[in-house]
């Protein structure tokens, strides 16, 4: 494997029941690099940021990370590993203030255990402590540091979505797999959503994009991989995916300006 590869697909296959939902599907993502996913609605896009992410079993082939087989561990020791992930939907904690929905994120890398937290030793109150600084760094990173009391059910549906990412971001990901982000934004939210996600470069995060709005795709990407039908029907630079006549017939339908 090269060096520069944080994370390779290897001939992933995944089936529901008797659906095959991803069928030999490969390709590599290097570091820094910010990598889409596209395609018709059930081309098995979700379902392969499940396998990365641990949430599924592929029936066939590996994910590897740093060179290292990811099969076998669960999503949360992964996430561990530094892969991290938002949803369709937001899935934010409503009933939790902006700040603990972050806080939430920071904890997944935390030392503390059950019985040092009981006894609210002082590495416990420590780690507290820098958990607060941490998810505030966050919020403010996402442009939400003034609304970190607020209840997160009260936050518009745009900020909702940019509340999820810096949650994500609490976790100290590697790799951010990010799940239609732009869904349902409107043109200025849309705009903020692709500096913000610019910037994870550098912060030396990884992204790997599974979206719709093609606009956003072209802005971000490096290098482009099409799914039709849980197969990869072409992989390559934006340039090389717009002109390419089998994606322009099976998604594009013409070509992205």
């Amino acid at each position: 494997m090269d060096a520069n590869t944080i994370l390779e697909v290897q001939r992933v296959r995944h089936l529901f029941g008797g659906l095959v939902a991803v069928d030999d599907v490969s390709f590599r993502v290097y570091v820094n690099q910010c990598l889409s996913l596209i395609g018709p609605n059930g081309a098995g896009k979700t379902t392969l940021l499940n396998v990365i992410a641990g949430v599924l079993s592929p029936a066939a082939g590996q994910v590897l990370m740093e060179g290292k087989s990811l099969n076998g561990q669960p999503a949360h020791e992964r996430a561990r590993l530094g892969i991290g992930r938002t949803f369709q939907q937001a899935l934010v904690f409503k009933d939790m203030s902006v700040l603990e929905n972050v806080m939430v994120g920071c904890h997944l890398q935390g030392q503390t255990r059950l019985i040092d937290a009981a006894l609210r030793l002082p590495r416990t109150r420590r780690e507290e402590e820098d958990v607060y600084l941490e998810a505030l760094r966050f919020l403010n990173f996402v442009g939400l540091g003034t609304k970190a009391e607020q209840m997160a059910a009260n936050l518009p549906f745009g900020q909702q979505r940019l509340l999820a990412i810096a949650r994500a971001l609490a976790s100290k990901p590697r790799v951010l797999l990010l799940d239609e982000p732009a869904a349902g934004l409107n043109r200025i939210e849309k705009s903020a959503l692709v500096d913000l996600i610019r910037r994870l470069s550098d912060m030396s995060i990884t992204t790997i994009l599974v979206e719709h709005d093609m606009e956003v795709v072209m802005q971000l990407a490096e290098w482009i991989v099409v799914l039709d039908h849980g197969k990869r029907l072409a992989q390559g630079t934006p340039d090389d995916v717009r002109r390419n006549p089998a994606v322009i017939e099976a998604y594009l339908g013409t070509e992205v300006e």
